[in-house]
Parts: structure tokens; C-alpha cells; sequence
């Protein structure tokens, strides 16, 4: 039942060959079974899935079900879900139960999918291996000795060992497509303002953005028609139509144009991971696509710019955690001095604690004309470069990192390297764009992904452009043996 796509589970419920509390039921004995090797999951919300799979068994039974009725789902652990733990994946707010539903979890279960618990993620979203965690780290299906990237790395996991159908993850530098990647899924980053981000905890709020993590295109399609959509609540919304993301699914790739940066097949890329991206292009070569080769200039300021901003916008951010408002609180505080540095100190985690530090000297007096404008200005460089791109080619490939999953502790001494990690995926946050990560092929049994970048909107065909690939191969089917 757990290797059934969200078409064949949903044709399931809805002929009844399976109740959702028995499907349901199989995701949540997986998740005892395995859990306790891969730490995915943070909260597991047993009681609260069985009744919506319950309410669920109800509207199917009555006939008035939507698609997603009665599918169970995995939530980031960093969208707010009424009455249960969010945590951010940090002690600071470990006892935090939030009091209203984000957008996206509000969305999700009004088209009655099931919530089986919060999955684990780096600290406040900083990390690129999902190290940072204050529950610990989260071990990849594929090699329990290697990160499963991050920071969406629990949902990751999750969605890897077959925990979960589908999942939610949050990209704010990669941190879907990354971990797609290093997971063997299909990873979406929409568009900057296609999803609320209403309840979802910020980093960075100028490049958050909420996605589907799913086996397939074809499932982040039928997620996407749930999560998508302006919301008067988010003030960076969008408000425009949202398709339905599974009608383009086949359209033919005759025609199509793919860019191919000379800048994202350089140094330091691993040649293993070259040779199966170019190999996975090739496929759309032969599916009628043309290849054409082209510059992303800026591509070299991508990391240092974004190293100014996202820490800048999450020193604002974090700013409201302070032992009084939100979060962990020092026992007995000599003054309301004490009380702030040490129910700080306490509750963030090393990387969060030299981000923040990083963006209070960025946004400091005398420094934010230096840095922060300047990295903005960067910014609209990097922007402008996706602009000239898109005016010779309809869709942009490479890879999504630079090497498979590495083993735990290889880059927590270098905070420089792990920056590095998100190289390719930095880009299309900065500039807004829409990014996806779809399983590409192997190398030493560790998967690899490779990345496709669309202009403003163009989610639907980044997914059908996945969904032709995946008829044609099997990458995406591949499951660690461990976990079949």
C-alpha cells in the first residue's frame, strides 16, 4: 500500500478497497517500526489521524469526498498546527503549541487529508543536512551514515523510507530541493507568493517558500492544487488563478527549449553527479526538446548575497523570542537583561546563534548600506540574469547539488562548505522563481536529482516537464531495500 502513488490511494478510498483508518493505520505502524532509526518525525500525531481518518471514512462513504479525502500526510515541523507542538526542530520553542492552524495545514485538511505527525528539520530552517536539529539529526533512508539534506530533511526521510504518501517541506535556499535530491523525491519550490506562508515560522521572509515533497510530479501536482491559492492573511501573496496542476501533466516537450548555464557545470561539482544529469538531459533531448547552451553571470554572488540577507531578515525575525513573548524561558532571571541572554543563549543552537549575529552586524549602523542594500542590489543582478535567460529558452536544467548525501559531521566544522552545499538551488529563492528537483539517477547507490527552473508561474509545466521524464524512466520508483 506504501509504494501507491496519490492517484492509485485515492481511487482506493474512493471504491472502497481501503478505509482511511486502515491506510491511515499502515503509515502509522511504519512510522513506530522505523522512526526510531531515521528520527523523521518529531511529534507523531496518532490520536488526532485516526479521527480525521474517521471524519474522513465519513464524507467518502457519503459520497461527498474530494481527491484528497482520507490520504495521510507529514507536516514540517515548522507550520503552525493548532493544539500540537510546533518546534522549528529548536529547544526555544519545544513547549510552543500553537493556537491557530497555518494556511497551508488549514488548506490540507479542508480537502480532509490526514495529518500523521511533524517531521524533523534543521534548527529554525538554518542547515543544509538537518544536523542542526535540537531532537537530533535525521538519518537518510538510503545511508543511515549520511544526511538526507536539509533543512526539510524529517520530511525528506519520511517521504524516502515510505513513512508518509506525500509530505510538506519550506525552501528558503533549497531546503525542498536539496533534500529531494540526497532522497531520491520529487521536490517543488513554487513560485515567491504562490503558497501562504500564513503560520509557517520565518527565516528569511523575503525567500521563504512552502512545497510539495512527493514521489512524483504527478503527486506534488495534486498537492499544489490544494496548497496554491492568495491568502488575504499573507501580505506577500499573489492573487491570481490557480490552475489545476494535473490537467498539463501530458502535454508533449516537442519544442521545448532547455537552458543549460555553463556557470552550474564547473568546478566543484562531483563528475559522478555531472555525468547523470547530463545523462538525464539527454532523455529530454530525445523526447523533442532542444538543448542550448547559456550564462547566469551572477551565478558567483549567489551564497555571499544570500549570506547577508536570509541571516539579516532572520535576526529581525528571531528578535520576537526573547523569554517574554515566545519561547524558552531562563529560570530565575536576576533582571529583564539576564532573563533575554540567557533564555536566548539557552534555547537557540549554534548555527542560529551565528546567523543572527551575522545579520545584527549586517543591519547594524554604519554596516546596512555596506551589506544589506548592497546584497539587494545583488540581488536584482542575479534576478535580471534568470530575466535575459528566459527570453532564449523556456526552462532552465542542471543539477540540484553538488554531490550525493555526505556522511554526518563532513561539513559541521566548515560552516563556508555547508553554505556551499545549496549553490545551485540559492539562485531561484533570490530571484522568486520556481524550482523543482526530480529523481535523475545514482551514483554508489545514493541518489542524485536534477533541477528544473521555470519562470514566474510556471509551475505546471516544471510539473509536466518532471511527469514526461517520469514515464519514461524509473529513477523515482526506487525505494532504499531496507524500507520496500
Amino acid at each position: 500500500m506504501h509504494n501507491k502513488s496519490l492517484s492509485e490511494l485515492s481511487a482506493a478510498l474512493h471504491n472502497s478497497e481501503i478505509s482511511s483508518v486502515e491506510l491511515t493505520q499502515h503509515y502509522l505502524n511504519r512510522i513506530n517500526q522505523h522512526n526510531g532509526t531515521l528520527n523523521a518525525f518529531i511529534t507523531v500525531t496518532e490520536e488526532r489521524a485516526l479521527e480525521q481518518a474517521k471524519a474522513a471514512d465519513k464524507l467518502l462513504a457519503e459520497k461527498k469526498a474530494g481527491a484528497l479525502t482520507g490520504i495521510p500526510l507529514a507536516h514540517k515541523d515548522i507550520f503552525c498546527t493548532k493544539g500540537i507542538r510546533t518546534s522549528c526542530g529548536s529547544k526555544m520553542l519545544d513547549k510552543f503549541i500553537a493556537p491557530y492552524d497555518a494556511t497551508v495545514v488549514e488548506k490540507i485538511d479542508q480537502a480532509g487529508m490526514v495529518t500523521l505527525g511533524k517531521t524533523n528539520m534543521d534548527e529554525f530552517a538554518m542547515g543544509s543536512s538537518n544536523e542542526t536539529s535540537w531532537y537530533g539529526p535525521v538519518k537518510n533512508p538510503w545511508d543511515t551514515d549520511r544526511v538526507p539534506g536539509g533543512s526539510s530533511g524529517g520530511s525528506a526521510a519520511a517521504m524516502a523510507a515510505r513513512l508518509a504518501p506525500i509530505a510538506t517541506g519550506t525552501d528558503t535556499g533549497g531546503s525542498i530541493r536539496q533534500p529531494s535530491s540526497l532522497c531520491n523525491l520529487t521536490g517543488l519550490k513554487p513560485t515567491y507568493g504562490r503558497i501562504s506562508r500564513y503560520g509557517m515560522i520565518a527565516f528569511a521572509s523575503s525567500l521563504d517558500q512552502a512545497g510539495p515533497m512527493a514521489n512524483s510530479a504527478e503527486d506534488a501536482a495534486w498537492l499544489m492544487n490544494v496548497m496554491s491559492g492568495f491568502d488575504e492573511k499573507d501580505s506577500t501573496s499573489v492573487d491570481r488563478d490557480v490552475p489545476d496542476y494535473t490537467a498539463s501533466l501530458n502535454d508533449s516537450l516537442e519544442g521545448l527549449t532547455i537552458g543549460l548555464p555553463k556557470e552550474y557545470f564547473g568546478e566543484g561539482l562531483d563528475p559522478r553527479v555531472a555525468a547523470t544529469v547530463e545523462a538525464a538531459i539527454k532523455t529530454y533531448e530525445k523526447m523533442g526538446a532542444t538543448l542550448k547552451e547559456i550564462t547566469l553571470p551572477n551565478t558567483g554572488l549567489a551564497v555571499p548575497t544570500y549570506y547577508v540577507v536570509a541571516p539579516a531578515e532572520c535576526s529581525s525575525n528571531l528578535s520576537r523570542m526573547d523569554g517574554v513573548r515566545f519561547g524558552h524561558r531562563a529560570e530565575d532571571p536576576k533582571d529583564l537583561m539576564d532573563l533575554y541572554t540567557r533564555s536566548r543563549g539557552e534555547g537557540f543552537g549554534e548555527e542560529v546563534k551565528r546567523r543572527i549575529m551575522i545579520g545584527t552586524y549586517a543591519l547594524s549602523a554604519g554596516y546596512y548600506d555596506a551589506y544589506y542594500l548592497k546584497a539587494q542590489q545583488c540581488r536584482r543582478l542575479i534576478s535580471n540574469d534568470f530575466q535575459e535567460a528566459f527570453k532564449e529558452v523556456d526552462v532552465i536544467m542542471g543539477p540540484t547539488a553538488t554531490n550525493p548525501a555526505f556522511r554526518f559531521g563532513e561539513k559541521t566544522d566548515d560552516p563556508v562548505a555547508m553554505y556551499l552545499e545549496d549553490i545551485y538551488t540559492i539562485n531561484t529563492n533570490l530571484a522568486g522563481l520556481p524550482g523543482m528537483s526530480i529523481p535523475a539517477g545514482f551514483v554508489n547507490n545514493l541518489p542524485v536529482g536534477l533541477q528544473i527552473i521555470g519562470n514566474y508561474f510556471d509551475e505546471a509545466r516544471l510539473l509536466n516537464i518532471g511527469h514526461r521524464y517520469q514515464q519514461e524512466t524509473d529513477w523515482h520508483q526506487r525505494i532504499p531495500e531496507t524500507f520496500k
